[in-house]
């Protein structure tokens, strides 16, 4: 039996790396980044268990960002999973604008909305360093990560482990394969996202 459940009302949720190019005026985009793929391949794959999925990736949203729209976009929907990805704006603020965000808060923020799931998809956040200045974002993102596989691990939920997926990848070709910014996936990014979402869950 596969993690997802006939007739399930998908919810993939998070930043720009989520959001990636839906058209926020369409309740039903899901935009062409691993959402769009993610729900394509699930409906080719599983035809039979008639899921819907939805899109409420918000670009440069922190985690207390996400907290703050969450009534509105998760619980509002009423999904059945809930599938999230969100930190890296937390420690990227930090070094381009001096915003920082405790782990602390960071944790309290992610409890705080994955309180309300009870089928959860956790999608680590990553940096794929293409600058000398991001390798040293670890320091702040690598305690993130730790939280981030410490709630699933608790929750028992299914668990993407996207940041050693990017390293791994980016070793074998440059880390411009895969994002060309460090942190925003190119199309083949996104395809390595969408396998691993789709492989965590049972639809590989």
């Amino acid at each position: 039996m596969t993690f997802l459940q006939p007739h399930d009302r998908v919810l993939l949720t998070g930043d720009s790396v989520t959001d990636w190019g839906r058209d926020r005026t369409d309740p039903t985009s899901l935009g062409h980044g691993y959402a769009g793929i993610v729900a394509a391949l699930a409906g080719a794959r599983r035809p039979d268990l008639d899921l819907t999925f939805l899109n409420r990736g918000v670009g440069g949203d922190t985690s207390a960002m996400l907290r703050a729209r969450w009534d509105q976009d998760a619980v509002a929907l009423a999904p059945t999973v809930v599938s999230i990805l969100i930190g890296i704006n937390d420690t990227w603020r930090r070094y381009d604008a001096g915003t920082a965000t405790s782990t602390d808060d960071y944790e309290d923020n992610l409890r705080a909305v994955v309180g309300t799931v009870d089928r959860l998809v956790l999608i680590e956040p990553f940096v794929v360093p293409v600058t000398a200045a991001q390798h040293a974002w670890r320091e702040d993102l690598d305690p993130r990560i730790a939280v981030v596989r410490r709630v699933a691990a608790e929750r028992r939920a299914v668990l993407v482990p996207a940041d050693g997926l990017f390293a791994a990848a980016a070793a074998r070709t440059g880390a411009e394969t895969w994002a060309s910014d460090g942190v925003h996936p190119t199309p083949a990014g996104h395809g390595l996202l969408a396998e691993a979402w789709l492989a965590a869950v049972g639809l590989a």
